[in-house]
């Protein structure tokens, strides 16, 4: 109970409305590793939340990120992703499935010198192929 008065009190803090649903968005972000679109997030919540609209689903996700909670990802062209581990790591992705893992890995980058007199807040390596279940589903 402790555990949820505490993130109540920080989720207020960052200036967010907890309203259930967006209570409960953000619950589902933190339980995934999935990177879900919104429009996954939705039909995940949309039983709990009959009235809840896909709007709402996507301007609270829009929130999250201004307010540094959540990380929109551009790794699938066919759909926006989204990521609640805010911090630098980087990403592989199927071509076949459209799953996408976290790669926890330090690399060496360098930043290019025709970026050096640009600011550079953030970076990631994304790998691409297929995930082991679609290498053995290869017929």
């Amino acid at each position: 109970m402790k555990e949820m008065a505490k993130k109540l009190s920080y989720y207020k803090s960052l200036g967010l409305k907890l309203t259930p649903q967006r209570l409960a968005i953000i619950e589902y972000l933190e339980k995934t590793k999935a990177h879900p679109s919104a429009e996954d997030i939705y039909n995940a919540l949309k039983d709990r939340f009959p009235s809840m609209s896909f709007a709402t689903v996507y301007n609270t996700l829009e929130v999250l990120i201004e307010k540094g909670m959540v990380k929109e990802l551009g790794i699938d062209s066919s759909k926006k992703r989204f990521d609640p581990c805010v911090h630098n790591h980087h990403h592989f992705f199927c071509k076949k499935c459209g799953k996408i893992l976290d790669v926890e890995r330090n690399f060496d980058i360098v930043i290019p010198e025709e970026l050096k007199e640009h600011e550079v807040n953030d970076f990631q390596v994304v790998f691409s192929g297929l995930c082991s279940e679609c290498k053995k589903n290869i017929t």
